[in-house]
């Protein structure tokens, strides 16, 4: 039924499909902070890579991490916070050094300022953590559109055929 209306799976031929294969070659650069480790270890988790030096793509990532306060009392105490997680990504050939893919993503989430510091300051954590992995989301998302538009992974020092959609 698919067939007929033009839709295909984007992970068709599971894992040694073209998708999942042009995922497991990519390698994600260090990313700066807190945010930067708990987002490149998502991303490395959900595309399967081993951080080969080999990888036909590499991936880098820029992070803006905002906290930003609203809501507030009469006092002008906040009561409540809004963290925002934006990511600039850039997938690269990492043989020839040509920018394939010059995207964003981002996502907040938002946190009640409560009497313990303590409970804020975890609440904070914990909303990173979760913006991390949507994010990471997102990123393999377009680098997976990318790859089944694209075309078979380079094998050598030859550009992946297609270009950035």
């Amino acid at each position: 039924m698919l067939g007929g209306c033009g839709l295909r799976p984007l992970y068709s031929g599971g894992g040694n499909g073209q998708v999942a294969q042009a995922l497991k070659g990519v390698t994600v650069a260090p990313i700066a902070g807190r945010a930067g480790w708990l987002v490149r270890n998502s991303l490395e988790e959900r595309l399967g890579s081993d951080g080969g030096s080999g990888a036909p793509y590499r991936l880098e990532v820029e992070l803006d991490d905002r906290i930003e306060g609203f809501g507030t009392r009469a006092d002008n105490t906040i009561t409540r916070e809004r963290r925002t997680l934006r990511a600039r990504y850039r997938l690269v050939d990492a043989a020839v050094g040509t920018l394939l893919l010059d995207a964003t993503a981002g996502s907040d989430a938002g946190v009640d300022v409560v009497s313990s510091e303590y409970a804020t300051v975890a609440a904070e954590q914990t909303a990173l953590e979760r913006l991390a992995k949507e994010v990471a989301d997102q990123i393999v998302a377009r680098i997976a559109l990318y790859a089944a538009r694209s075309g078979p992974a380079p094998t050598s020092g030859a550009p992946a055929s297609g270009t950035t959609p």
